[in-house]
């Protein structure tokens, strides 16, 4: 089975490597790291041994998921982490 977008959306994103590719704050582009924590509308990102929170309504990540990497807006991971997980998919 492909491995699409939507399957990052509602997978668990606590332990997926990220990089921020695109930020309101401009000075956060280019952040690497593993993402150690989560909540409605933030990600943690530990980074050069610090952690560092960013808003995901203003980022746009590249995350590295089951080998393959993907570019997600954070607008659509905005929602609570279990609520999130629960979002069923919708086939046509």
């Amino acid at each position: 089975m492909k491995i699409q977008p939507i399957d990052i959306v509602r997978s668990e994103l606590i332990g997926l490597e990220a990089e921020i590719v695109d930020a309101e704050n401009k000075s956060l582009i280019g952040m690497k790291g593993l993402i150690v924590d989560e909540t409605k509308n933030m990600l943690a990102i530990e980074s050069d041994g610090m952690v560092k929170r960013v808003v995901k309504s203003q980022v746009t990540l590249k995350i590295l998921f089951q080998g393959q990497t993907f570019q997600i807006d954070g607008k659509v991971l905005v929602r609570r982490p279990e609520d999130r997980l629960k979002k069923i998919r919708r086939t046509k």
